[in-house]
């Protein structure tokens, strides 16, 4: 591509070089250690598919203001730079955008799921109608 553009799969390849993303198990394990699970889904999937126990719910448009440790709109769980977040989307890839974004926030321990919310169910982990 000309003039420094590149298209979503290269930028995708190129964010998740700099992510420790986590598979399903890994995602479940840091969770019950004190990660913060963050679904983004939007609302007809949660519908749809069900929720995570214990997951946090932000559409993806509210992420930063409500993960920002420092903002004024956070989560009550937005309570420190070094909070282990890892960001859920419905198959995996809105989700390493998403974490990248938090990690321009501060949030250096920020990461995503690998194959999202469809990949956690498929690992047969806990999901909530």
């Amino acid at each position: 591509m000309s003039g420094g553009q590149v298209g979503i799969d290269e930028l995708l390849e190129r964010v998740r070089e700099d992510l420790d993303r986590v598979e399903p198990k890994e995602a479940f394990e840091a969770a019950e250690a004190g990660a913060l699970l963050v679904d983004i889904r939007y609302a007809a999937l949660r519908e749809r598919d069900g929720l995570i126990p214990g997951a946090l719910v932000v559409e993806r448009n509210e992420l930063e203001w409500r993960l920002d440790p420092q903002g004024s709109h956070r989560a009550p769980e937005a309570v420190s730079h070094d909070l282990r977040v890892v960001v859920i989307c419905n198959e995996g890839y809105a989700s390493s955008l998403a974490a990248v974004s938090l990690r321009q926030l501060g949030l250096h321990r920020a990461t995503d799921l690998v194959g999202g919310f469809q990949a956690w169910r498929a690992a047969e982990l806990p999901v909530r109608r």
